[in-house]
């Protein structure tokens, strides 16, 4: 694991991917973050990888709409 302290407006990238992890913004002491990833790389909040059946390695089908997609530029 890779533990980083990052500001707003920082970000983190994994070229082998093709995805940036950007700080939007931290109110209250949650952190709001933006993922940017090609479309054959999903991403998924932890909590819906452990809704997935007992004895199942994949995660569950993706929705029609992902959960936490958002356009950051």
């Amino acid at each position: 694991m890779l533990v980083l302290s990052r500001k707003i407006g920082q970000s983190i990238q994994i070229p082998e991917c093709g995805a940036i992890i950007r700080v939007l913004n931290i109110p209250n002491g949650r952190v709001r973050l933006g993922i940017t990833a090609p479309a054959e790389v999903r991403v998924l909040r932890g909590e819906l990888l452990e809704q997935s059946p007992p004895g199942t390695k994949s995660a569950p089908e993706a929705p029609a709409e992902p959960p936490i997609a958002m356009a950051v530029e």
